[in-house]
């Protein structure tokens, strides 16, 4: 499908009664829902890579208490942390996006991960699977994921990540997946703002970032630099409620941490040649020409920011 065509029909739906209800099934049908094993192992490759990151930053996941943001179709990481000991787990979403049928799914299919978690967390695989099996009967009983997780897992949508009505100083990590590229630039500060005081001191924000064009992903003739062409005014017609991208760069995710006193633990931010040789056939917006190439073709980052620990202060 040509990337203006999928933004143009995702815009429509987004304006019309019943439009959230036909974009799921869109995706369902034709988009990436449609295979969702495949889409479900990605899904668990990147928890394990966020499991591994935050353990060598000396926050693993048994015990811990975490918050994640953005929920999304169904709760892969919150039912995996559940699985690997976490103490809680709160997950938010600005729209109640979850679909028991697919929430029935993601516990059925850590069956097959069972060994993945128990190896990524360090705890007994026996505990791992006895957890997967209960998670799995109990949602064939009731679509409530606090009664299939014996309270662990708390799901809050539609709730604002920027605002939340938790204590301070209470959580180990709040972290989030493909989330923060598709939320307004002044909404990724607020975020920030309130990671900081939901944190207890010396706790993570963890953050794996795409900032590349999605579109590419449904139009192989462009790639994931596409959007840099176009300036703000222009962006905006193929922008929409399904698939808003702020178009910021990877640099500037941690330079916002920074700027409001994050310590930052982690940062993979990395110049691929590949991408730099797109960037260099492009013909770039001026309202980037001010951005560095290295920085510029940057389409995926993960970090980690440390809330200063009460000593520091």
């Amino acid at each position: 499908m040509h990337w203006r065509t999928k933004g143009l029909v995702q815009k429509v739906l987004g304006h019309i009664p019943g439009g959230e209800r036909a974009h799921y099934l869109l995706q369902r049908r034709f988009g990436g829902l449609r295979g969702f094993t495949r889409e479900f192992d990605i899904k668990m490759d990147d928890w394990r890579l966020m499991v591994g990151h935050l353990h060598q930053a000396g926050r693993p996941v048994p015990g811990a208490r975490l918050f994640e943001i953005g929920s999304g179709w169904y709760p892969t990481f919150p039912f995996a942390c559940y699985l690997g000991g976490a103490r809680q787990v709160i997950t938010v979403d600005l729209n109640r996006h979850i679909k028991p049928e697919l929430v029935r799914d993601c516990a059925d299919n850590l069956a097959r991960h069972v060994g993945l978690i128990a190896t990524s967390c360090g705890v007994p695989e026996d505990e791992v699977r006895n957890r997967q099996e209960q998670l799995a009967r109990r949602l064939r009983e009731s679509d409530d994921v606090g009664f299939a997780t014996d309270g662990v897992v708390v799901y809050d949508a539609p709730a604002d990540a920027s605002r939340t009505s938790l204590p301070a100083q209470q959580l180990d990590c709040v972290f989030s997946n493909s989330v923060l590229e598709h939320v307004l630039p002044e909404a990724v500060d607020g975020i920030y703002r309130e990671a900081l005081r939901i944190l207890a001191p010396g706790g993570m924000m963890f953050h794996s970032v795409n900032c590349g064009d999605h579109y590419a992903y449904v139009d192989r003739r462009i790639n994931q630099l596409n959007y840099l062409q176009y300036s703000d005014r222009e962006w905006r017609r193929w922008d929409n409620a399904f698939l808003y991208q702020n178009r910021m760069r990877a640099f500037e995710f941690v330079e916002r941490a920074v700027a409001l006193g994050f310590d930052i633990v982690l940062n993979t931010e990395c110049a691929r040649e590949k991408r730099l040789a797109e960037l260099a056939q492009m013909n770039v917006h001026p309202q980037f020409a001010h951005i560095p190439p290295e920085k510029l073709c940057v389409t995926s980052i993960d970090f980690i920011g440390r809330k200063q620990p009460l000593w520091a202060t």
